[in-house]
């Protein structure tokens, strides 16, 4: 089992994928609440130079709400990450973790029905970006 899904968009302007991505997330209920920008951070922390890559910390109210009640601890997995990176040949490329590999670590069946519906929203919107 992957522990994440992807797409390959067909916009080639890294700054307009993440405006599409997050509008993507708002549709289906997620906000973006951390948003890590790499390329920027190795290069201000270990002077590496690397690719365009920014991660963001996604998250679904209800659905964080409902998996916090079923298992305290599972604040560790949260938010939802969802990647942004811009590969060696100019493409873009969106990946998001799938919650059901990361869930299952927790061992609380409670919390399959939560990490489905958070997989099939995430598919949908991965799926709606290609």
């Amino acid at each position: 089992m992957s522990y994440y899904f992807n797409t390959t968009l067909k916009e080639k302007n890294f700054d307009k994928a993440i405006e599409t991505v997050t509008a993507a997330l708002k549709e289906e209920g997620f906000g973006v609440l951390t948003e890590i920008d790499v390329k920027e951070t190795l290069k201000k922390k270990i002077d590496v130079d690397f690719k365009k890559y920014r991660i963001l910390g996604a998250c679904n109210p209800e659905f964080a709400h409902k998996a916090l009640k079923s298992e305290d601890k599972i604040g560790v997995f949260l938010p939802c990450n969802v990647i942004v990176e811009e590969n060696d040949n100019g493409e873009i490329e969106v990946s998001a973790v799938d919650p059901i590999s990361s869930m299952q670590a927790a061992k609380n069946d409670s919390l399959e029905e939560i990490a489905t519906e958070v997989q099939q929203k995430l598919k949908k919107i991965i799926n709606s970006l290609n």
